[in-house]
């Protein structure tokens, strides 16, 4: 099934895919769709970020031939090329990119096997750019700091524009309401982590161990509430292809796999 490549202004999603654990129908679906995404598009790549999946897949191809890339790495890199690219999610927009001339990965197939690649040239290149969206990444990230606010203020300037005539419910912003919630329970978490790291200097951390529990069931009320939020915000915007459950669910997760660690760790060693 051909699905919609998410495009400017829509936010990309969370901070990075979730690798894949079940190689099920469910998968084998996904990968058919960037596939069938990238005929329609006449598309050398595609990661499962740019259809609005949180899985972390990326689908290229080699001579025609399509390559199914599951929870890639980066091992090894060599070498450094520099030259112009386009990226879908910024249309008709394009800039010059420093990349590795040289890469090699480890992933796996469909079917749960390790695997390797190695590139060169447009290839590695290829895969250094889907390899991006797996890290909610595109081209921008890639730039210098001045060509970054370049480029910013630019597509700024053509959104502003754009908005003008257009309702709230025709676009996605930028950012949302609910990112300060998310903001909120960072800093919380932040906050449990520099307590626990203080234990190992305080002779009486009981009550260190008391505030750790409050503040952290701070964390899992504010996560609680930005999942229901963010799923109300999403619905306001009818374009906001990215603002999905699966993202939200990613976004909580990952609040809250980062509290239990910190948490399981203060309980070792100070509760």
């Amino acid at each position: 099934m051909v699905r919609t490549i998410i495009q400017y202004p829509t936010p990309l999603s969370v901070e990075y895919a979730t690798d894949v654990r079940v190689f099920d129908t469910e998968l084998f679906s996904l990968i058919e769709d960037l596939k069938d995404t990238m005929n329609e598009n006449h598309l050398d790549g595609l990661a499962a970020y740019q259809i609005g999946s949180y899985f972390n897949v990326v689908v290229i191809k080699d001579n025609d031939a399509f390559i199914e890339i599951i929870n890639p790495r980066l091992i090894g890199h060599s070498g450094s090329v520099e030259g112009e690219e386009t990226t879908a999610y910024y249309p008709n927009k394009s800039a010059n990119i420093k990349r590795f001339e040289s890469v090699s990965i480890v992933y796996q197939d469909r079917n749960g096997e390790d695997q390797t690649l190695k590139a060169s040239d447009d290839l590695a290149i290829l895969l250094q750019r889907k390899i991006d969206y797996t890290f909610g990444a595109t081209f921008v990230h890639k730039m210098s700091k001045v060509e970054k606010e370049r480029f910013e203020k630019g597509i700024a300037q053509k959104s502003s524009a754009t908005l003008e005539t257009q309702t709230q419910g025709d676009y996605c912003p930028r950012t949302f309401k609910r990112d300060k919630i998310l903001l909120v329970s960072n800093l919380l978490t932040v906050l449990i982590a520099l307590l626990f790291v203080s234990s190992f200097f305080i002779q009486n951390s009981a009550s260190l161990w008391n505030f750790q529990v409050y503040s952290a069931l701070a964390v899992v009320g504010l996560d609680i509430f930005y999942f229901f939020y963010a799923q109300y915000e999403g619905k306001k915007y009818v374009s906001c292809d990215s603002c999905q459950l699966g993202n939200i669910i990613g976004t909580v997760t990952v609040s809250l796999f980062r509290l239990c660690v910190i948490m399981l760790l203060s309980y070792y060693f100070i509760g």
